[in-house]
């Protein structure tokens, strides 16, 4: 089995601890740890997916590039 928890340092209390070693027990685990980056930061350090985040958010600012939609069928409708 394989988890990926997301959270916060303040949530690594003994609460958790004991909601792992529930989900896993008997098992041999390893526990990686490593910083979570933002998307966005993430994103924004590359000059060409900049230009592209900061192209798509300027065309939804306008209204033109998103397809708004109720539902599936109206979606495949319009594609």
């Amino acid at each position: 089995m394989y988890t990926t928890y997301h959270l916060q340092e303040e949530e690594l209390n003994e609460e958790f601890l004991q909601s792992i070693k529930q989900l896993f027990r008997n098992k041999k685990i390893a526990i990686t740890i490593e910083e979570e980056m933002d998307e966005t930061e993430y994103l924004l350090g590359n000059p060409a997916n900049k230009e592209k985040l900061l192209q798509a958010m300027a065309d939804y600012g306008n209204g033109t590039s998103f397809i708004m939609v109720d539902n599936v069928d109206e979606l495949k409708k319009k594609l």
